[in-house]
């Protein structure tokens, strides 16, 4: 399917709205074709151009089948009857009336049309944004990796901004202009076949020199929405790492390249503004010199009685013919407008397109409970050709505490994101009661564990809803035993609106003892069988970690709990500790076996001592 197509196939059901669009939006273009075309007849009666066996004549419907030169003829003696029975002025002001609603009705189709037109708009956009963000919120944390973030928030709004555009502009491309310019067109047929046949020609010429123009608008269109994503993904790390900047004093270096960024942008732009804007002055140019000729042309042929026309026809022909050329010249301003939606509906797609790697097995287990063991069989997983994990063999009965232990890249944190498939082995498997975690339902299986990381997140809402995160539903007594059993509930106490109290972005206006407590409370809302926890305490001061730990040691009651340590005080009581060295598992027994063995386990120890 077309690029353009796949954005259509997003409105659908198209009945709720289109075919209303339809008919309003013709209703509009003939009553704006209609207060142009009474101007003919009301020149000609009111100021008499025609001797009145002529206007008889034009007045007469006999022999005339039901068409425009029926309903021409039909108004021609509608003004004569009024002109008869009530005098000119009367007519002037009837006339003038007729031409008055008109365009009142003209106005008010064209305001439902477009109204109806916004629905559309907003029901595909809504769907757009929401199919882009449930596809991405899918993908595996490896692709987050590997992608700027502000760049995919940039596709997620300044790129479907791009889209909504394109809609609105292919609406006037394929349907409301052409139909304007059909329902013209049949009009100056009716006029003068002549005339309108000479004026054909030029269009294939306009569309020519216009379609090359958007030919070079695409590629331009691509550049100018990557360089908006860079910009988009710089502004979120210079303002997320505020502090480390202002500490370095590095606003002159991220200043700089933010300034070379949006000069790139700018240069883009420029590049792009001047070939979209070629498009509007040749068509309105070519469009007037068309109107010229058709003055010499017509007015030749008038004067020389070669055509029915008289000085008021081929006036009101020129007037009708000019109104071609604003929907000729939108045409082509919205043709520019949909190359740039193109672009940013392609980087869209890619989103969309994008497969998560971390899918459910075709008939996969709802797995409710945990009874008996984690275990790893052989466990092998290569990052990017590099090896992270090699044969990991690890059995983790219910109710154990495990500690993982080992220098920066020995593998511990993979080796828990594992659990929960954040990734998939690349070898070997892991059986949760001796079911392979492929085959368990991904939401299932995630649903028996509870996560405490080193970075706390959390969401910039309230205290009380950060700990019940994804749980609406939740009393507000079980936030405040989760917070009691956290160590939290007496800090939050203290703050101005208690539960209430916004933590601000990221958490930022609580301390970090505090924001590790709230994601420690927001675990036991949880009420995991399962705990992953991955160095939860190493960057919290002293104090902050005694009351964390006190929270963690609560938490972890009755519970089956993988720990990651770089503070080797806090998992000394661990049922097993396990030391891991590039990927593999070096040593492993309780702390006081480990101590004996005098190996990188003691070694650490000592390292900590000191």
């Amino acid at each position: 399917m077309s690029t353009y197509g796949r954005i259509i196939s997003f409105a659908k059901p198209y009945h709720r709205y289109f075919p209303q669009y339809v008919v309003f939006a013709l209703l509009a273009i003939i009553f704006g074709l209609t207060r142009l075309a009474l101007l003919e007849p009301l020149f000609t009666v009111i100021f008499e151009t025609k001797k009145e066996e002529e206007l008889l004549a034009l007045a007469d419907t006999e022999g005339l089948s039901f068409g425009l030169k029926f309903f021409k003829a039909s108004f021609y003696q509608e003004l004569i009857n009024f002109r008869d029975t009530y005098g000119k002025s009367s007519m002037l002001i009837y006339v003038s009336t007729v031409i008055g609603v008109s365009a009142l009705l003209a106005s008010l189709f064209t305001y439902i049309s477009n109204v109806i037109m916004g629905y559309m708009r907003a029901d595909l956009i809504e769907k757009i944004r929401n199919k882009v963000f449930n596809n991405t919120s899918k993908l595996h944390l490896g692709f987050f990796a590997g992608e700027r973030k502000g760049d995919i928030m940039s596709r997620m709004t300044n790129d479907v901004q791009e889209i909504e555009v394109t809609l609105m502009s292919s609406i006037k491309v394929f349907f409301r202009e052409p139909a304007t310019i059909i329902v013209y067109l049949i009009f100056l047929f009716n006029t003068s076949v002549q005339l309108t046949l000479f004026t054909l020609v030029f269009f294939p010429v306009m569309g020519l020199i216009i379609s090359e123009i958007v030919k070079r608008l695409k590629k331009k269109a691509i550049l100018i929405q990557e360089s908006l994503g860079r910009i988009v993904n710089l502004m979120d790390e210079v303002f997320g790492g505020m502090r480390v900047i202002k500490a370095f004093n590095a606003r002159g270096y991220v200043g700089d390249m933010f300034e070379n960024e949006t000069r790139n942008y700018r240069k883009i732009s420029v590049s792009m503004a001047r070939k979209n804007e070629l498009a509007s002055p040749i068509s309105e140019f070519l469009g007037i010199l068309v109107v010229a000729t058709l003055l010499v042309v017509g007015g030749n042929l008038v004067l020389n009685k070669e055509t029915p026309l008289d000085g008021e026809g081929l006036f009101v022909y020129l007037i009708v013919f000019s109104q071609i050329l604003s929907p000729a010249k939108s045409i082509s301003q919205s043709i520019s407008s949909i190359q740039r939606g193109m672009a940013s509906a392609e980087r869209i797609f890619r989103l969309i397109d994008e497969q998560p790697q971390i899918q459910n097995a075709a008939s996969p287990v709802e797995k409710s409970s945990f009874d008996t063991s984690i275990e790893f069989k052989n466990v092998g997983f290569t990052y990017e050709k590099e090896a992270v994990l090699k044969r990991v063999n690890l059995k983790i009965n219910k109710g154990q505490t495990i500690a993982l232990v080992g220098s920066s890249g020995a593998g511990k944190s993979t080796l828990a994101d594992l659990v929960p498939r954040f990734y998939d082995t690349t070898q070997g498997e892991i059986l949760i009661d001796g079911t392979p975690i492929k085959d368990i339902e991904i939401d299932s299986l995630r649903s028996l564990m509870g996560i405490v990381t080193q970075e706390s997140i959390l969401f910039n809402d309230s205290v009380a809803k950060n700990i019940a995160f994804a749980m609406p539903d939740a009393e507000e007594d079980d936030i405040i035993k989760a917070a009691k059993i956290a160590n939290a509930h007496n800090f939050i106490m203290e703050l101005e609106d208690g539960y209430n109290t916004s933590v601000g972005e990221r958490g930022g206006k609580l301390s970090g003892g505090q924001r590790q407590r709230l994601s420690i409370a927001r675990a036991i809302m949880k009420n995991p069988p399962i705990l992953i926890l991955d160095e939860a305490t190493s960057a919290l001061d002293t104090e902050s970690e005694k009351l964390v730990q006190e929270a963690l040691t609560n938490l972890m009651k009755n519970r089956t709990s993988l720990v990651i340590a770089h503070r080797l005080s806090t998992i000394q009581h661990a049922d097993l500790i396990l030391v891991m060295d590039k990927g593999q598992i070096v040593e492993q027994g309780t702390h006081e076996e480990l101590i004996r063995q005098k190996g990188i386990y003691n070694k650490l120890i000592n390292m900590q001592s000191v």
